[in-house]
């Protein structure tokens, strides 16, 4: 089992020919909103592949509270250990232009979630066989969730996101890290063969569609992206993360688990909405076996 700990959203997505500068109002071309948060993503990518995940987050006692909640339960999520705040769901206003994206994110209830909730869930994390987690609820119950992984001799796939919340101490108790490229420098500095080789089989910086790289103890190794028609790249990085881990716990190689995870993120951005795109297993593979309708 793959247990979550993160944040739980509701993304409201404008997509738009004219991106408006500073007092200006222009005409947007589509809007939707769509279940997300880094946490609730991540274990939908994991789940749908066919991962048993568990969840474990806050929501307000909002409509979007109930919506992400039904939500994870259709992906056959276990979602007992999703608590209920009185402060409202955590959103993302995410804004779509010329293939990208940029996000605004208001994180609520995400910021309700205590220590004394993950304490409350000490069974289900002791019982998993990894834990993925990332950086949009508090820094303090990040650090409890992590020290708590360390006793009960769990991995951990940590998402450095954002980056501004990270605590270095953390890396002793990190199994598998995915910065993405801006992620890596705010952390680590510019030279990232140095700092791949201080974190060999731990560090995993991506790279978009260019893939990823880590260095394995005495090489550099780059597995190398798949080039496909990009929709929206919003949830790209989650579905990655979800699919290294799915790999991963499955008894994947490094190599072999990154290769995968590259595979699903390069199906996730096909389609629209961070979680509508995430592919199902048969999808990956027929992707690499080239067996695809």
């Amino acid at each position: 089992m793959i247990t979550v700990i993160g944040s739980l959203n509701m993304d409201l997505a404008v997509k738009m020919d004219v991106f408006p500068k500073q007092g200006e109002t222009v005409l947007g071309e589509q809007f939707q909103t769509i279940p997300g948060g880094k946490g609730a993503n991540q274990a939908v990518a994991a789940a749908r592949l066919g991962s048993q995940v568990n969840m474990i987050g806050c929501v307000g006692t909002d409509s979007f509270g109930d919506t992400l909640r039904n939500v994870l339960q259709q992906e056959h999520i276990h979602t007992d250990t999703i608590t209920t705040a009185s402060v409202p769901t955590g959103i993302a206003n995410i804004l779509l232009y010329n293939d990208d994206n940029r996000i605004i994110v208001v994180p609520g209830a995400n910021y309700e979630l205590s220590p004394i909730h993950i304490e409350a869930a000490k069974k289900v994390i002791q019982q998993s066989q990894m834990v993925i987690m990332q950086l949009e609820i508090p820094k303090e119950t990040t650090e409890y969730a992590l020290k708590l992984c360390k006793e009960a001799n769990v991995p951990v796939l940590f998402n450095p996101a954002p980056a501004a919340n990270f605590d270095m101490r953390w890396m002793e108790e990190i199994t598998y890290m995915t910065p993405n490229e801006s992620e890596c420098l705010l952390l680590f500095g510019d030279d990232f063969d140095e700092v791949l080789k201080r974190y060999p089989n731990k560090l995993i910086i991506t790279l978009g569609s260019d893939g990823a790289r880590f260095f394995d103890g005495e090489y550099p190794i780059h597995i190398p992206g798949y080039m496909t028609k990009v929709v929206d790249t919003t949830g790209a990085g989650d579905t990655f993360n979800g699919a290294l881990a799915h790999a991963l716990v499955e008894g994947q190689s490094l190599d072999e688990a990154v290769y995968f995870a590259n595979i699903a993120a390069s199906l996730s951005i096909e389609k629209f909405g961070a979680q509508g795109g995430m592919p199902t297993l048969g999808a990956v593979y027929a992707r690499m076996s080239g067996c695809e309708e």
